[in-house]
């Protein structure tokens, strides 16, 4: 794109928009930016996504006043230094490229609310990134090559959604509990083999994903989790839980899917909004009677097991609407 067609482009935005701080360039196959003309240095929010960008100009720096950057969907293998200049970012969408690296001057964007590394090729994660003690909302890196998580993460504690899905994790972080913020972690599609017991400080989260991992046992400290509304331990290596589970009694779905329980946790006894359980693909022989006890339950997967009985209670259970998937 030449500097003629870029200033063509803000022109044609400006008259179809009435404003003159945004440019949205989307999917137009651009594989090339000019130096940005001074023209530009008023824009707020510049959008590029789904181009095939494999450098931006050092000229990114200019624009001081810029609030929302994404360049979602192209082919960037390193960025600017002069984007890290940018104090006033707020949004900044860097996911589905080519990032390998990422400046530890990311940490000078201190005003981000959200962060989008994913679906990249990153293997580590400056430390510096402690310093965004303004991102408040998002923060995704899943889909990279993460090896570990830096400990300076703990920072981010007002920082209410974590995706570190579809890395290499072999652990999480000692001071994971530090995120006192979280309402949402997803860790799935590690390798994840135990949790730290700091995880129980996060008294604030609703939903917890750790689907395909290699868990063989949950902390005790994850009875903590008072607020937790959702659970997926989908394809572990479980076969028992934690006693202290029966105290996540705002917990209305559990997915058990593909581990190795040979019983049912008495853990799960009074988890009494529990609506949707997931118990497939264990090695269940039997089932115990107050399983007819949870008042709310909605939907109970059974499928793939070694139950051979089939008591009463199911009966009376699908008769006051449960659905049972045998």
């Amino acid at each position: 794109m030449t500097e003629t067609e870029l200033l063509q482009a803000f022109d044609e935005s400006v008259r179809e928009t009435g404003n003159s701080d945004g440019l949205e360039l989307n999917s137009r196959e651009i594989s090339s930016l000019p130096e940005l003309p001074a023209r530009f240095a008023d824009l707020k929010h510049l959008s590029l996504e789904k181009n095939e960008l494999a450098s931006l100009p050092e000229s990114i720096g200019r624009l001081a006043k810029l609030e929302t950057l994404s360049l979602y969907k192209n082919q960037l293998v390193d960025l600017p230094e002069s984007l890290w200049q940018l104090e006033n970012l707020r949004f900044l969408n860097l996911s589905e490229n080519r990032l390998a690296v990422l400046s530890c001057n990311v940490g000078n964007l201190s005003n981000l609310h959200t962060l989008d590394l994913g679906h990249n090729a990153l293997a580590s994660l400056p430390e510096t990134l402690e310093n965004l003690t303004g991102l408040t909302r998002f923060l995704y890196i899943h889909d990279n090559q993460l090896t570990a998580l830096p400990t300076s993460l703990g920072n981010l504690r007002n920082l209410a959604y974590l995706n570190a899905s579809s890395n290499l994790l072999p652990s999480l972080p000692v001071n994971t509990g530090d995120l006192a913020g979280l309402i949402e972690l997803r860790c799935s599609e590690n390798k994840l083999i135990s949790l730290p017991d700091s995880i129980g400080g996060l008294a604030k989260l609703k939903e917890l994903h750790l689907m395909n991992n290699q868990l063989t046992s949950l902390p005790e400290s994850i009875g903590s989790l008072a607020n937790l509304r959702k659970m997926n331990l989908r394809d572990n290596r479980l076969a028992s839980l934690p006693e202290s589970v029966r105290n996540l009694t705002r917990l209305t779905e559990l997915d058990l899917r593909n581990n190795a329980l040979t019983t049912l946790p008495e853990s799960l006894q009074g988890l009494h909004k529990l609506a949707y359980l997931d118990l497939r693909a264990n090695q269940l022989a039997s089932l115990p009677d107050w399983i007819e006890g949870l008042g709310s339950l909605e939907k109970l997967d059974l499928r793939w097991n070694k139950l051979s009985l089939f008591p009463d209670w199911m009966r009376r259970l699908e008769e006051r609407g449960c659905t049972i998937l045998l």
